[in-house]
Protein backbone atom coordinates (compact mmCIF):
# COMPACT_ATOMS: atom_id res chain seq x y z
CA UNK A 1 0.00 0.00 0.00
CA UNK A 2 0.80 3.41 -1.19
CA UNK A 3 0.46 5.17 2.63
CA UNK A 4 1.16 8.98 1.58
CA UNK A 5 -1.54 8.54 -1.20
CA UNK A 6 -4.04 7.12 1.01
CA UNK A 7 -2.88 9.72 3.92
CA UNK A 8 -3.56 12.15 1.31
CA UNK A 9 -6.57 11.15 0.11
CA UNK A 10 -7.70 11.41 3.58
CA UNK A 11 -6.66 14.37 4.48
CA UNK A 12 -8.20 16.57 1.80
CA UNK A 13 -11.72 14.32 2.17
CA UNK A 14 -11.50 15.85 5.54
CA UNK A 15 -10.54 19.25 4.80
CA UNK A 16 -7.39 18.41 7.43
CA UNK A 17 -4.45 20.24 7.88
CA UNK A 18 -1.25 18.21 8.77
CA UNK A 19 2.48 19.38 9.95
CA UNK A 20 5.39 17.31 10.65
CA UNK A 21 8.58 18.57 12.66
CA UNK A 22 11.57 15.87 11.94
CA UNK A 23 14.78 15.18 13.80
CA UNK A 24 16.50 11.56 12.58
CA UNK A 25 14.52 11.56 9.39
CA UNK A 26 15.86 15.02 8.28
CA UNK A 27 12.96 16.06 6.06
CA UNK A 28 12.22 12.47 4.78
CA UNK A 29 8.80 12.79 5.84
CA UNK A 30 8.06 15.70 5.02
CA UNK A 31 9.82 14.66 1.39
CA UNK A 32 7.10 12.16 1.03
CA UNK A 33 4.16 13.76 2.20
CA UNK A 34 5.09 16.47 -0.45
CA UNK A 35 5.57 14.15 -3.11
CA UNK A 36 2.01 14.30 -3.56
CA UNK A 37 0.48 16.47 -6.22
CA UNK A 38 -1.84 18.69 -4.40
CA UNK A 39 -0.26 18.42 -1.15
CA UNK A 40 -0.38 22.28 -0.81
CA UNK A 41 -4.05 21.71 0.07
CA UNK A 42 -3.21 19.71 2.98
CA UNK A 43 0.10 20.48 4.61
CA UNK A 44 0.77 23.21 6.81
CA UNK A 45 4.08 23.74 7.84
CA UNK A 46 6.02 21.20 8.07
CA UNK A 47 10.33 21.01 9.92
CA UNK A 48 13.66 19.75 10.50
CA UNK A 49 14.42 20.24 14.25
CA UNK A 50 17.87 18.27 14.65
CA UNK A 51 19.52 20.11 16.90
CA UNK A 52 18.51 20.26 20.10
CA UNK A 53 18.38 24.54 20.56
CA UNK A 54 15.63 24.49 17.66
CA UNK A 55 13.47 22.27 19.74
CA UNK A 56 13.35 24.06 22.59
CA UNK A 57 13.50 27.50 20.94
CA UNK A 58 11.03 26.67 17.92
CA UNK A 59 8.57 24.09 19.77
CA UNK A 60 9.37 24.84 23.37
CA UNK A 61 10.39 21.66 24.19
CA UNK A 62 11.86 21.17 27.55
CA UNK A 63 14.37 18.56 27.61
CA UNK A 64 15.19 16.25 30.71
CA UNK A 65 16.86 13.54 31.86
CA UNK A 66 15.29 11.49 29.18
CA UNK A 67 16.99 13.39 26.48
CA UNK A 68 15.90 13.96 22.99
CA UNK A 69 15.80 10.53 21.93
CA UNK A 70 12.54 9.26 23.90
CA UNK A 71 8.61 9.21 24.19
CA UNK A 72 8.13 12.37 25.85
CA UNK A 73 10.45 14.64 23.62
CA UNK A 74 8.74 13.26 20.80
CA UNK A 75 5.61 13.97 22.29
CA UNK A 76 6.56 17.63 23.28
CA UNK A 77 7.73 18.11 19.59
CA UNK A 78 4.63 17.25 18.17
CA UNK A 79 2.22 19.43 20.77
CA UNK A 80 4.78 21.99 20.47
CA UNK A 81 4.11 21.75 16.31
CA UNK A 82 0.55 21.72 17.22
CA UNK A 83 0.68 25.08 19.21
CA UNK A 84 2.12 26.50 16.31
CA UNK A 85 0.66 26.15 13.55
CA UNK A 86 -2.83 25.33 14.35
CA UNK A 87 -3.06 22.24 12.15
CA UNK A 88 -5.12 19.65 12.63
CA UNK A 89 -2.64 16.44 12.54
CA UNK A 90 1.21 17.15 14.12
CA UNK A 91 3.82 14.53 13.11
CA UNK A 92 7.16 13.93 15.54
CA UNK A 93 10.62 12.50 15.10
CA UNK A 94 13.19 11.34 16.89
CA UNK A 95 16.05 9.10 17.49
CA UNK A 96 19.49 7.89 16.12
CA UNK A 97 19.70 6.85 12.54
CA UNK A 98 23.45 5.45 13.02
CA UNK A 99 25.61 4.50 12.19
CA UNK A 100 26.92 6.28 15.78
CA UNK A 101 25.34 7.53 18.11
CA UNK A 102 23.86 4.83 20.28
CA UNK A 103 24.15 3.49 23.41
CA UNK A 104 23.30 0.10 25.47
CA UNK A 105 19.97 1.92 26.65
CA UNK A 106 19.04 4.08 23.38
CA UNK A 107 20.73 2.21 20.49
CA UNK A 108 20.73 3.00 16.56
CA UNK A 109 17.64 2.01 15.40
CA UNK A 110 15.65 3.93 17.97
CA UNK A 111 13.00 6.00 17.44
CA UNK A 112 10.19 7.54 18.82
CA UNK A 113 7.07 9.60 16.97
CA UNK A 114 4.14 11.08 18.30
CA UNK A 115 0.88 12.13 16.15
CA UNK A 116 -0.67 14.50 17.84
CA UNK A 117 -4.33 16.05 17.61
CA UNK A 118 -6.45 18.17 20.39
CA UNK A 119 -8.28 15.27 21.03
CA UNK A 120 -5.90 12.61 20.99
CA UNK A 121 -1.97 11.72 20.96
CA UNK A 122 -0.35 8.38 20.44
CA UNK A 123 3.18 7.73 20.76
CA UNK A 124 4.85 4.96 18.92
CA UNK A 125 8.77 3.66 19.80
CA UNK A 126 10.07 1.86 16.80
CA UNK A 127 13.26 -0.28 16.58
CA UNK A 128 14.59 -1.22 13.56
CA UNK A 129 18.08 -3.37 12.89
CA UNK A 130 20.56 -0.95 14.34
CA UNK A 131 23.36 -2.77 11.68
CA UNK A 132 20.87 -0.97 8.58
CA UNK A 133 22.74 1.55 6.59
CA UNK A 134 21.88 5.12 7.56
CA UNK A 135 19.72 5.77 4.54
CA UNK A 136 18.07 2.99 4.73
CA UNK A 137 17.64 3.41 8.47
CA UNK A 138 15.77 6.74 7.64
CA UNK A 139 13.50 5.26 4.87
CA UNK A 140 12.46 2.37 7.48
CA UNK A 141 11.64 4.57 10.12
CA UNK A 142 9.38 7.31 7.56
CA UNK A 143 7.54 3.74 6.23
CA UNK A 144 6.62 3.17 9.76
CA UNK A 145 5.61 6.12 10.39
CA UNK A 146 2.94 6.46 7.35
CA UNK A 147 1.58 2.98 8.13
CA UNK A 148 0.68 4.07 11.86
CA UNK A 149 0.09 7.84 10.73
CA UNK A 150 -2.36 5.88 8.21
CA UNK A 151 -3.49 3.69 11.00
CA UNK A 152 -4.12 6.60 13.40
CA UNK A 153 -6.52 8.83 10.93
CA UNK A 154 -7.94 6.59 8.75
CA UNK A 155 -11.43 6.42 11.58
CA UNK A 156 -11.60 10.00 11.59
Amino acid sequence: MNYENEIAKILIDKGLKISTVESCTGGLLSSKLTDISGSSAFISLNLVTYANEAKENMLDVTLDNEGVVSENCAYQMAKGLCNLTKSDICVSTTGIAGPTGGSDKKPVGLMYSTIYTKEKSKTYKIIKNPDTQRVQMKELFVDEVLKNLYEFIKTF
